[in-house]
């Protein structure tokens, strides 16, 4: 019913190192840092926590998913980030951004939409009169 938030992970399963350029969609699971180019969507595999990293260097061209992002590189393209997302101060979006949980850094750069998505466990406040 209610689904419970995963942290981010804290270790790296797979890194695209900073001399390497892949041209195609990129699934992973776990946690994958970025240094390189990717040209194409990454994401996380469906229903299993992620952390992407996009290192200070990094470029993605194509959209990003992913439970949990840290970017501090360039993305063209959407970010939705269905947990946690952190914008480092030399980060550069391009597109619209889609988050539950957000930190921007003095620096970060967002040319589109900053869209919050709200938790299952989001629910109104009710106030009552004082009596």
């Amino acid at each position: 019913m209610f689904r419970k938030e995963s942290k981010p992970q804290s270790r790296i399963d797979s890194l695209i190192g900073a001399t390497t350029r892949i041209e195609g969609n990129v699934f992973f699971s776990g946690g994958l840092r970025v240094d390189g180019m990717v040209r194409g969507n990454v994401a996380a595999l469906p229903d299993q926590p992620g952390t992407l990293v996009v290192s200070e260097h990094a470029r993605v061209d194509g959209e990003v998913q992913a439970a949990h992002i840290v970017v501090n590189g360039t993305i063209n393209g959407s970010v939705h980030a269905g947990e946690t997302l952190e914008l480092q101060p030399n980060s550069r979006v391009k597109g619209d951004v889609h988050y539950k949980s957000i930190e921007v850094q003095q620096g970060a750069v967002v040319e589109g939409r900053l869209v919050h998505q709200p938790g299952a466990e989001a629910k109104g406040v009710e106030l009552k009169l004082a009596s």
